[in-house]
């Protein structure tokens, strides 16, 4: 099964086309993309979980709220590197454009 993703915003090349050779600035403008994507899913996860109580077996309590936080943070870090949803893809396109604008 191979996973959704959001439609390009640019159009792909024709068949046969070479794709541009990845440099350095598109690597580095992929990896800020995906830290984003995992800031902005860290935030939507952690509204998620904001009215959960935290009573329970272990009785939850101030160290659960603690832990909660990193939790939440280790959830999105794991959605966005693999695959995510389409924000850091965007995101990246547009750092290149960028990039590409101010090089001229």
């Amino acid at each position: 099964m191979t996973p959704l993703s959001a439609p390009s915003a640019t159009p792909l090349p024709a068949t046969g086309a070479a794709l541009p050779a990845p440099t350095p600035d598109h690597a580095r403008a992929a990896q800020q993309a995906q830290e984003f994507e995992s800031v902005f899913l860290s935030t939507m996860l952690s509204q998620m979980f904001a009215g959960l109580e935290t009573d329970g077996p272990f009785h939850g309590g101030h160290a659960e709220q603690q832990f909660r936080g990193f939790l939440v943070e280790e959830y999105a870090n794991a959605i966005a590197q693999s695959g995510g949803i389409g924000l850091a893809d965007a995101v990246a396109r547009e750092l290149i454009a960028i990039q590409e604008e101010s090089g001229k």
